[in-house]
């Protein structure tokens, strides 16, 4: 089986990577923790078509596969974009049977979040539309937000107490449960993209700088640290073709190709970014320097949807279960 990407994939991936690095960046994400605005916003990913690449046409969206839409999502994590296209990746599936609202979602009318309980829910900060499961039904409706001092800005998160609810599709636990196992793929996609540019920023500066008259990448603590972490990189894209295939193609893989790429995810960015920091010594803890920021969206990452323990719970869950008999 060919698990290679097709021609329009690797189109919208370059697509992706000139668009984002036009509207975002980590400087942008810095100054987001200023109270900065967060890049690209809602609004210009609406518009170029973002949040409805799993929309379906007759919502209007781009009724694209998951994995198109985590192609697009690992360039967002290449800069920190945000908000983030986890959100969207999740809502449409919720809203697959509900066209009005699916459209609003496509267009950006209406600025979605998902509700887990009392933790806190990404994208929360600036959205007016509150997607939640209640006593097994999935209701929609207002919210109030409370946020603490971010850790990652981008990721807008917040405790929300939804408000004025009401339900959208009763007996809804199955539908909950693939959506949420969509956002894991999707939070992946984007992790995969931060992994690889916090060893892209590693090995430029291993390369320039100099300590003893050799570039530090020629000693084999630097080259083998940076070596273990593109490894680590290299491997999570792997497991994130396979889960947003597996997400379109076959169902019934997706629970444990969710659960193994979000668990592995949190492990690579983690190690990723703070390979960055040890790699740029004093510099690296600086809060100028962008290598704070990888390891920030990494802390914050593993725990956002649940966190690498709980996931490696469900993969032995499964397996014992017989998921791959």
């Amino acid at each position: 089986m060919n698990f290679d990407l097709d021609t329009d994939q690797l189109d919208a991936a370059a697509g992706a990577e000139q668009f984002f690095s036009g509207q975002a960046s980590p400087a942008q994400a810095r100054a987001a923790l200023e109270e900065g605005p967060v890049a690209p916003g809602r609004r210009a990913l609406a518009d170029i078509g973002f949040t409805g690449i799993t929309v379906a046409e007759s919502a209007g969206g781009a009724g694209g596969s998951l994995l198109d839409l985590a192609v697009v999502a690992e360039q967002a994590g290449r800069v920190l974009a945000g908000p983030s296209l986890v959100t969207a990746a999740r809502a449409a599936v919720l809203l697959a049977d509900h066209p009005e609202l699916a459209q609003a979602l496509a267009d950006g009318s209406r600025a979605f979040a998902v509700v887990d309980g009392d933790r806190p829910a990404l994208d929360a900060v600036g959205a007016d539309t509150f997607l939640a499961l209640v006593d097994g039904d999935l209701v929609v409706g207002g919210g109030a937000v409370v946020t603490g001092q971010p850790m990652d800005a981008t990721r807008g998160l917040g405790v929300v107490t939804p408000t004025d609810t009401r339900v959208l599709t009763p007996d809804a636990g199955a539908l909950w449960a693939r959506a949420r196992d969509v956002a894991l793929v999707a939070l992946a996609a984007e992790d995969l993209g931060t992994a690889g540019r916090a060893v892209e920023v590693g090995v430029a500066y291993a390369k320039e700088r100099h300590a003893f008259g050799r570039p530090i990448g020629s000693y084999q603590a630097v080259k083998h640290s940076l070596v273990d972490a593109w490894v680590g990189v290299e491997q999570l894209r792997s497991l994130v073709w396979w889960a947003a295939w597996a997400a379109d193609r076959a169902p019934e893989e997706l629970p444990l190709a969710a659960a193994s790429v979000a668990a592995f995810a949190a492990e690579t960015l983690e190690r990723a970014a703070e390979t960055c920091i040890q790699v740029h010594g004093g510099i690296g803890f600086t809060w100028e320097h962008d290598a704070h920021l990888y390891w920030r969206r990494a802390k914050v990452d593993r725990l956002v949807l649940g966190d690498a323990a709980g996931h490696h719970d469900v993969v032995a869950g499964l397996v014992l279960a017989g998921a791959l008999s």
